[in-house]
């Protein structure tokens, strides 16, 4: 397994997520998303195995200011996304091209 976990340090479930594969002693890759977002190849990869609707966090700060709302094209969504990572749900789970948004151990159990 090579697992990458995307999040943000003071994300409850980001955590979760780190003390679950530490308690199983799995090793991955921790990106903070506030200090470097994902890579458009890393974002098609993930938007393929979850969709894009569910990589967006509709409550985050940013959603409404920067009218994301109001963007219907994915292309649109992609390259805001891609800019302002403030906007992912987190944490988001990699393991090659399976990959998970938030706190779900139950999928994660069937990786290992």
């Amino acid at each position: 397994m090579n697992i990458q976990i995307f999040g943000v340090r003071k994300c409850f479930d980001t955590k979760k997520a780190e003390r679950y594969f530490k308690e199983r002693k799995i090793n991955y890759q921790f990106i903070d998303l506030t200090i470097k977002g994902l890579s458009k190849g890393e974002l098609q990869s993930v938007k393929s195995a979850v969709q894009l609707k569910n990589l967006v966090n509709c409550e985050a700060k940013d959603y409404k200011k920067l009218n994301m709302d109001r963007i219907i094209s994915p292309s649109g969504r992609e390259d805001l996304l891609l800019n302002n990572p403030s906007l992912y749900k987190t944490p988001i789970v990699r393991n090659g091209n399976l990959a998970t948004v938030g706190y779900v151990p139950d999928v994660w159990a069937s990786w290992e």
